[in-house]
């Protein structure tokens, strides 16, 4: 048996504490005034601290009460969450992705909403995070994109979402109108991308050019680089595809194009479990995914 205090104490307390009142604490749970500051007391008792300071028209979160009430909004939201998908209609489902976090803001997460729109009885639960997961134990997990490799394991199926372009890109403020390229990029900022494939030092020899010796930012994750660069820091090499939106608003150019040796890589991986890719959802989410990143799907 889980050794925590009782719910109905919990519930007293996060409604208090969250609205600042007893008095409108007891309205939201429909209790009097006097229940839930019994309630409240009886789970300082429980935790044999206070975790309100009572003035006289208000009441306030000790140190105490403050922690408790970040956990518990948590927990809460994931209570409620839980409760919303078993209401949903019969015929719809949760789907879980886990997602690279740059790919997940960058352009994931702007496309959902069409995916969504056309898919209305399937209901998105989007997690992120960089290590790759094996979806063979994280079974939680209904379909994973990854960044730079999938987990390659028996009973998992891991595709490539096709090959991306990685260039330099910088904000278009930083051209200088008659300056030729290569002299150009030798005065520009570089910015690291820590966990990009494609490194500076990497480029300038694909270019046959001489890394130039001074200090460089260094971020990450994409995202960070990418808005690094939006914002005048210097210039990043990265993917058009996670810097697409901002190349289409004219944040971003393309420093050299047609000019440099640029390099088509496999970076992104889409993987779910191998008996599930029939599964209805998981078949529509891969059909649309691939489609929205001009991929035949395999």
């Amino acid at each position: 048996m889980r050794k925590i205090p009782n719910f109905s104490l919990l519930r007293a307390f996060e409604a208090a504490a969250r609205l600042e009142s007893f008095t409108l604490a007891a309205d939201e749970l429909h209790l009097t005034q006097s229940a839930i500051s019994h309630q409240v007391r009886g789970l300082e008792n429980y935790f044999g601290r206070p975790l309100f300071i009572r003035r006289n028209r208000r009441v306030e979160l000790t140190l105490e009460g403050k922690r408790l009430l970040e956990s518990l909004s948590k927990v809460f939201d994931t209570l409620q969450a839980a409760c919303k998908e078993v209401a949903l209609a019969p015929q719809a489902e949760v789907l879980t992705v886990h997602s690279a976090p740059s790919f997940a803001a960058k352009w994931l997460g702007p496309r959902l909403p069409e995916f969504t729109h056309s898919h209305p009885d399937i209901t998105i639960r989007l997690t992120s995070g960089a290590t790759p997961l094996d979806l063979t134990r994280e079974r939680a997990i209904d379909v994973a994109i990854s960044y730079g490799a999938a987990i390659e394991r028996a009973g998992m199926l891991s595709v490539a979402l096709g090959t991306e372009r990685i260039v330099p890109l910088c904000s278009p403020d930083l051209i200088q109108d008659g300056l030729p390229i290569h002299e150009l990029l030798s005065k520009l900022v570089l910015i690291d991308s820590q966990l990009s494939s494609v490194t500076w030092p990497k480029w300038f020899a694909l270019n046959r050019l001489v890394l130039p010796d001074q200090p460089r930012p260094s971020f990450d994750r994409a995202a960070l680089a990418i808005s690094a660069a939006v914002d005048g820091t210097g210039v990043a090499m990265e993917s058009i595809r996670l810097a697409e939106r901002e190349i289409s608003r004219g944040e971003l150019v393309e420093l050299g194009q047609g000019i440099f040796e640029s390099l088509a890589l496999e970076t992104h991986f889409v993987s779910c479990r191998t008996d599930e890719r029939q599964l209805k959802k998981v078949r529509l989410f891969r059909e649309w995914l691939f489609k929205a990143a001009g991929v035949i799907a395999n």
